[in-house]
């Protein structure tokens, strides 16, 4: 963990996993929604280290956004 996306993507995914368990059923179909959620944070992390930092930026912030809307549903 050397760059300020791999700092931010790893405490996104942290707080993902936080809130899979705190607030959710922890049925099968939560948690493929929130392994989608995995990917993009995975991807948004390539793509920050890659140099895209406003992609990466975005990619993150649609996961953090997708992520509250799947913990109050």
């Amino acid at each position: 963990m050397t760059t300020f996306f791999d700092l931010i993507t790893i405490a996104c995914f942290v707080g993902m996993v936080i809130v899979f368990f705190q607030f959710t059923d922890h049925k099968i179909g939560a948690l493929i929604h929130f392994m989608v959620t995995g990917i993009v944070f995975a991807v948004a992390n390539q793509v920050g280290n890659a140099g895209s930092a406003v992609l990466a930026t975005l990619l993150i912030f649609a996961g953090m956004a997708y992520v509250v809307l799947l913990a109050r549903s």
